[in-house]
């Protein structure tokens, strides 16, 4: 039988007749409107995420089948906790919390390309990428929270599929998001106090051990580079706390030089 395939990526639960879908699925001769409102149920989890649809049509029957791809589990994770991004230091700094219900979702949302045979497997495995992103779970790190499904704290929850959540339960996890922001913020200018002070002490020491040095005292590696200047180019002298003139100025710089040189 005449296959045709028509693929497009489109907004969560916002698929319309409008392109790409409705100009590639009208020469088919289908029902587009039920189409679209098929794609729309399926996807409505996604909302406010770009996701992959693809819409195989018999040509001779005018049946169709619709297949849903998903974000990466980092993408459902992060829409979930209402960030804009994990954690740059995922070991110090925690930037969010999720309550079970809502890994149950990204689990199940998930679950065609988890590798977990169960639906307790699963939630493990989202809980794993939570732990590279810095972001809570039940308010204890991934370690704690993974022991605690294995000791079966969460089994009625995740046997019953649980993955709403409350008004209440929202807005505690909205304040605990501020309260982790403050404690990250207030760690921020601890840290860069301390590296601060190493750097001073160790002033005219090569970069790589002053480096050294603050990573063996803790200093997030966004710190480091952050305040610690660039290698020098052969025949600068850069001191802790300055930086190095981009090639374009000191191109520039020559340039001038040159001209000052030919006018005289």
């Amino acid at each position: 039988m005449p296959n045709k395939t028509v693929e497009a990526l489109i907004e969560g639960g916002k698929a319309t007749a409008a392109p790409p879908l409705g100009p590639a699925l009208g020469p088919l001769g289908v029902n587009i409107g039920q189409i679209i409102a098929d794609i729309n149920k399926k996807t409505s989890g996604f909302k406010g995420m770009q996701v992959p649809v693809k819409i195989r049509v018999d040509e001779n029957t005018k049946e169709y089948k619709i297949s849903v791809g998903t974000p990466p589990c980092s993408s459902l994770i992060i829409k979930e906790a209402g960030i804009e991004k994990g954690s740059s230091s995922p070991k110090t700094d925690k930037v969010a919390d999720l309550k079970i219900e809502q890994i149950i979702k990204i689990a199940k949302m998930k679950e065609d390309s988890l590798l977990g045979k169960t639906l307790k497997e699963k939630v493990k495995e989202i809980i794993g990428t939570c732990r590279s992103m810095g972001i809570l779970v039940e308010g204890k790190p991934s370690v704690e929270a993974i022991k605690e499904i294995n000791e079966g704290k969460f089994d009625k929850e995740i046997k019953e599929e649980k993955t709403e959540l409350s008004a209440k339960e929202l807005k505690e996890l909205e304040e605990e998001k501020k309260r982790l922001a403050k404690e990250m913020e207030e760690r921020r200018e601890e840290f860069i106090t301390k590296a601060k002070e190493i750097i001073s002490k160790m002033e005219g020491k090569p970069r790589g051990e002053i480096k050294t040095k603050l990573t063996e005292a803790e200093i997030p590696l966004v710190i480091i580079d952050e305040l610690l200047p660039v290698e020098p180019r052969p025949g600068e002298e850069l001191k802790p706390g300055a930086e190095a003139k981009p090639k374009e100025e000191k191109a520039a710089e020559k340039g001038t030089e040159q001209t000052k040189q030919e006018k005289k």
